[in-house]
């Protein structure tokens, strides 16, 4: 089980870089335990030049099951794959890897991990332009799932007019026939003016970090129907939604979009159900255990 490793031991675990703040571990051990099984999950922090020497060298470690991608390698583990899922080439994204025989196949569970908590709204998504912020790989999931729910068009902002427009090219040729709008960080007030749901893609105002994607000014900007989701789920709550609140605003963290992509993946590599509210409760209590006196 994950709390004693042998030489028969399967592994499982999150590649990033940095990786030091990952919560997956906790969740998944906790499941894998409850779940009596011979697996552990562990991080791996990789930095991006290192990338395609550790896809390579997990490969040869036969007792490496799989593993996760979060920032940066959503996007540049795609090409080091034997094989894409079709969701995860139409996010253009890969944050979960299953060892197929001697195979790296790559998907995507962000898209379902993100829709699961705005499945329990009752919103008139077809009338609620979404504003996403950043557009790197988890941005991309973000387009999909906002596609999904039916909103009418889709704003991103950047910072790097080269990396929006291949972003937008990127998205427009996988995902057909609706209305996906880049536009420079700059324009972040105007879009704000119209935002239906305003999600922060971006490591901004993690752990650390003690900027925000937006200016308090700029939340007031919003309507007051507006929902705002932070992807980052440490600090719990970031300030960007301590903002959304103190407005009276709906606000969502990552916490719900962790737990419930990592489930799928984790189902994905067993190939069985996974009780999915022992890993909420196992990521609660260790917030709980980590919050300031």
């Amino acid at each position: 089980m994950s709390g004693s490793v042998s030489g028969t031991t399967k592994i499982l675990g999150v590649m990033g870089f940095p990786v030091s703040h990952s919560l997956s571990p906790i969740m998944h051990n906790a499941a894998i335990a409850a779940m009596g099984l011979d697996y552990t999950y562990v991080p791996f922090p990789i930095p991006v030049e290192d990338l395609p020497a550790a896809i390579a060298g997990l490969k040869a470690i036969q007792s490496v099951q799989g593993f996760n991608l979060t920032i940066p390698h959503k996007v540049e583990v795609i090409p080091l794959l034997d094989e894409i899922m079709p969701i995860a080439k139409a996010v253009g994204a890969v944050n979960t890897v299953k060892r197929v025989e001697n195979r790296w196949v790559g998907t995507n569970t962000d898209v379902a991990g993100f829709l699961e908590p705005l499945k329990l709204l009752e919103c008139g998504w077809k009338l609620r332009p979404a504003l996403v912020l950043g557009s790197g790989g988890a941005a991309k999931a973000v387009v999909a799932a906002c596609l999904e729910l039916g909103c009418p068009v889709i704003h991103v902002v950047g910072r790097d007019p080269k990396k929006m427009k291949k972003f937008h090219g990127a998205m427009t040729s996988q995902l057909h026939d609706y209305n996906l709008r880049v536009h420079p960080w700059a324009s972040i007030p105007h879009l704000l003016e119209v935002a239906g749901i305003v999600i922060n893609a971006t490591p901004i105002g993690m752990a650390g970090d003690p900027n925000t994607p937006i200016t308090e000014a700029e939340m007031d900007l919003l309507p007051d129907y507006a929902i705002v989701y932070d992807l980052i789920y440490t600090p719990r709550p970031t300030k960007f939604l301590q903002m959304a609140s103190a407005r009276g605003l709906k606000a969502i963290d990552g916490l719900e979009m962790l737990i419930n992509q990592g489930a799928i993946g984790l189902e994905w590599w067993l190939d069985q159900p996974v009780p999915i509210e022992i890993m909420r409760q196992a990521l609660l209590q260790h917030l709980v255990n980590k919050a300031p006196a």
